[in-house]
């Protein structure tokens, strides 16, 4: 990452507990599951939109 931007986020409290955990069984902090979920759709989202 070039640049980092910071934002507050408000998620539900089954969201935030689901996602924690996630983290902890991927031995991540919770910002990099978070990051790592987003990269991943973004990349997904891309091969889908490259389909003919």
């Amino acid at each position: 990452m070039d640049q980092e931007v910071r934002i507050t986020l408000r998620l539900p409290a089954d969201l935030h507990s689901w996602l924690a955990a996630e983290a902890r069984s991927a031995r991540r902090s919770l910002n990099s599951e978070i990051l790592h979920r987003l990269e991943t759709g973004r990349d997904t989202d891309a091969a889908h939109d490259e389909r003919p």
